[in-house]
Formats: C-alpha cells, structure tokens, sequence
C-alpha cells in the first residue's frame, strides 16, 4: 500500500524559511513523478512544483519561482521543498502527491496524481 506522509510546517514569519518533507512508503520512489500542492482557504488547490522521475525536470508555479526548490532522495524515498523569502500568500496547507504514470511535469495538475499526503499547514504571519 501506498503512503505519503508530509512533515516540516509550521509557523514562521515573512521572509523565513521553511523545508517541507515527503516520504514516501509501499514504493520505489526512483518510477514515480512528485508533486506539491497547496491550498489556502477558500481557494482552488494549487500546483507548486513537479518533479519528473529521475528528477530530470523540475516546473514551478510562477508564483513560487525562484523562491520554493525541490527535490528528492530516492534512496531515502523522500521528497523536500525547501522554502525561502516566504511570504503571506503562501499560507496554505501543502499537500506532497505521487504518481507512477510517464509524467513529463508540463504542466502541474492534481488529476495527475494517485497518492496523496494528508497536508501539512504552513503559516506566514508576523
């Protein structure tokens, strides 16, 4: 059986920092494609960051590029999304999702997913 499990929220001020965790159990990480989530409330989930299997390509959204970085260890089936100059906006709780279909990270969206974490909050406030 499948499982995702997100670890790493919390609460931080504007500007700070935060590394999120996704491991994974029940699998061979190295076959499948990641995801990140999130979702304010009130708002549509939203697609943060995709990683092909491999980790030959990463997309980002564009409201996290060039501040959110991911990446994986498939040795230790985990995921990361280290996030930097955090703002507000990204209060939100993050979902880490993976799929084991061909994936070429295109574009980022849920559908796409199989397995799904259970969320972890973040929180960006002074």
């Amino acid at each position: 059986q499948v499982q995702v499990v997100e670890s790493g929220g919390g609460l931080v001020q504007p500007g700070g920092s935060l590394r999120l965790s996704c491991a994974a159990s029940g699998i061979t990480l190295d076959g499948y494609v990641i995801g990140w989530f999130r979702q304010a409330p009130g708002k549509e989930r939203e697609g943060v960051s995709c990683i092909s299997t491999l980790g030959g390509r990463t997309k980002y959204g564009d409201s996290v590029k060039g501040r959110f970085t991911a990446s994986r260890d498939n040795g230790k089936k985990t995921a990361f999304l280290q996030m930097n100059n955090l703002k507000p906006d990204d209060t939100a709780v993050y979902y880490c999702a993976v799929d084991h279909s061909p994936h070429t990270c295109d574009i980022i969206q849920a559908g796409d997913f199989e397995h799904w974490g259970q969320g972890t909050q973040v929180t960006v406030s002074s």
